[in-house]
C-alpha cells in the first residue's frame, strides 16, 4: 500500500500531526519498509508498541486486514462432522466467551448498475491515501442534501436489520438482511471489501468492541450486539450504529443495561455540544466524564471521523478526555461520534482475523454512532432514530442479582 511520498513527509507517530524529520526506524530500513519517518526520538519511543506490529506483518509473523488479504490461519480446528462448523483459531487466547464460528459464507456481490466506491474491487481505498489530515471537507448545499439522503437510507437499513435481532439467528443471516436492504436502495454496503473486510457490515457481540465479522454464531438470550451499518449512495457514505439487547435476559442484567445505556448517554451528551466553534477534542472530555460517572471506561484505540465523499477522512474525533485532536466544528462539516464504552478495562486485543477487536478482560462493551452535520447554529443528526426504530433506552432493572462492574481506566 505504498504510494509516492508527498513533498513534506508526515510523522507516522501515534496521534502526531507534525512534519517528519530525517529520523527513520532502523528496523524498517532493514526490512525495506519505506516512509517510516518520525518527528523526534520521543515520538518514536511513544509509538513503538503500535509501530513494531508493522515489522511482524512484513516479516510474515502476522497479517492485517489493512495491509493484506485475510490469510488462512496456521492453526485451524477440524469442522464438526455433524454441522461442518469450526473455530478457525483454536489456539488463540480469547479474553471472553465469544468465539468465531466458521466457515464464512461466500462474499456477497453488488450489481454493476449500483455505483461502487474506489475500493470495491481492489480492496484499497486509494482516495483516502492522499487526504490532508488537517483539511476538513465542507459540503455545499448539494452535498448536504446528498448526505441527508444516504443517511436516511442508512437509518432504514439499520432498522430493518435490528428488527431481525433475536435469540437463534446468526450474525451471517443479519449480514444477508443488511446486504439485501442496501441493494434495494441502490446502495453499496460501504464495509464490503474496504481494506478487504469480507462482509457488508459489522456485528459485535458482548465483549467485541467493534469490527466483528458476521459468521455462523447464533445469538443467545442475554447477548448484546452492536450493528454497524454504512452504505454508499450518490457519491456519499452514511455511517451509524447501535447496540441492541438480545432477548429478555439481557434487559434483566444490571451490568449489561448499565454499559449499554451509558454508551447511549455518552453519545447523546457529546452531541449536545456540536455547533460552530466547538473543538474536536472537547467531545472526549464530555464522554469520559459521563462514562466514569457510570463506573465504565472509554475505549481509546478507535475514534469518530469525518464521513462524506470518503468513508473515513478528517477530522479524527477521540472519545477519551485530554486528547489532542485538531480542528473545530464548522458549518457544512459531516462527521461521526461513536463512543465505545466498557464495563472493565479500556484496553483492547484483536483476534487473528485482524479485524475483531475485544476488551482485554472479556467484559461487555457497547457502542452508539450517528453521522452529524454542523449547521450555522447547531447540528443536524442525519442518522437520527425515528418513532418506529427498534431498540431504544431500557430502564435499569432490579440490582438484586446484579454485580458491580469495575472501572479499568
Amino acid at each position: 500500500m505504498t504510494t509516492e511520498p508527498p513533498a513534506k513527509k508526515k510523522c507516522i507517530g501515534v496521534q502526531c500531526d507534525n512534519d517528519a524529520q530525517s529520523l527513520q526506524c532502523p528496523n524498517c530500513q532493514k526490512l525495506g519498509i519505506k516512509g517510516s519517518f518520525f518527528c523526534s526520538q520521543d515520538c518514536f519511543k511513544k509509538s513503538w508498541n503500535d509501530h513494531k506490529a508493522l515489522h511482524k506483518i512484513v516479516s510474515g509473523k502476522t497479517t492485517t486486514g489493512i495491509l493484506d488479504h485475510i490469510r488462512t490461519p496456521k492453526v485451524v480446528s477440524e469442522p464438526d462432522p455433524a454441522t461442518g462448523l469450526y473455530n478457525p483459531f483454536p489456539s488463540f487466547s480469547y479474553t471472553g466467551p465469544v468465539r468465531p464460528v466458521y466457515p464464512l459464507s461466500e462474499k456477497r456481490t453488488v450489481p454493476k448498475d449500483i455505483p461502487w466506491p474506489d475500493y470495491a474491487e481492489s480492496g484499497y481505498p486509494k482516495s483516502e491515501r492522499f487526504v490532508n489530515r488537517n483539511k476538513f471537507e465542507i459540503l455545499d448545499a448539494k452535498g448536504q442534501e446528498a448526505m441527508r439522503k444516504v443517511c436516511r437510507y442508512g437509518r432504514e437499513v439499520l432498522d430493518i436489520v435490528a428488527a431481525e435481532v433475536k435469540p437463534g439467528v446468526t450474525t451471517d443471516y443479519l449480514d444477508k438482511v443488511c446486504h439485501e436492504a442496501c441493494l434495494e436502495r441502490k446502495s453499496y454496503p460501504s464495509p464490503l471489501n474496504y481494506n478487504h473486510f469480507p462482509k457488508s457490515f459489522c456485528t459485535s457481540v458482548n465483549e467485541v468492541i467493534c469490527h466483528g465479522i458476521p459468521d455462523q454464531r447464533v445469538l443467545l438470550d442475554g447477548d448484546i450486539i452492536n450493528l454497524d451499518v454504512s452504505l454508499y449512495h450518490g457519491g456519499y457514505h452514511a455511517d451509524l450504529n447501535e447496540t441492541y439487547y438480545v432477548g429478555d435476559r439481557a434487559k434483566a442484567d444490571p451490568d449489561t443495561v448499565r454499559v449499554v445505556e451509558a454508551a447511549r448517554e455518552c453519545l447523546d451528551e457529546a452531541a449536545k455540544s456540536i455547533k460552530p466553534g466547538t473543538l474536536m477534542r472537547e467531545f472526549g472530555n464530555i464522554i469520559e466524564k459521563h462514562a466514569k460517572s457510570q463506573n465504565c471506561s472509554v475505549i481509546r484505540t478507535y475514534c469518530g471521523h469525518g464521513v462524506g465523499s470518503l468513508f473515513h477522512c478528517p477530522p479524527n474525533v477521540p472519545h477519551y478526555a485530554k486528547n489532542k485532536a485538531v480542528g473545530e466544528c464548522k458549518p457544512g462539516m459531516t462527521f461521526t461520534i461513536e463512543p465505545m464504552i466498557a464495563l472493565g478495562k479500556y484496553r483492547d486485543i484483536t483476534w487473528p482475523d485482524n479485524w475483531t477487536s475485544t476488551t482485554i478482560d472479556g467484559k461487555k462493551t457497547a457502542q452508539f454512532e450517528h453521522t452529524y452535520l454542523v449547521t450555522e447554529d447547531g447540528v443536524e443528526v442525519l442518522t437520527a432514530r425515528t418513532e418506529t426504530s427498534p431498540g431504544g433506552p431500557v430502564p435499569m432493572p432490579s440490582v438484586e442479582n446484579g454485580t458491580n462492574g469495575t472501572n479499568g481506566s
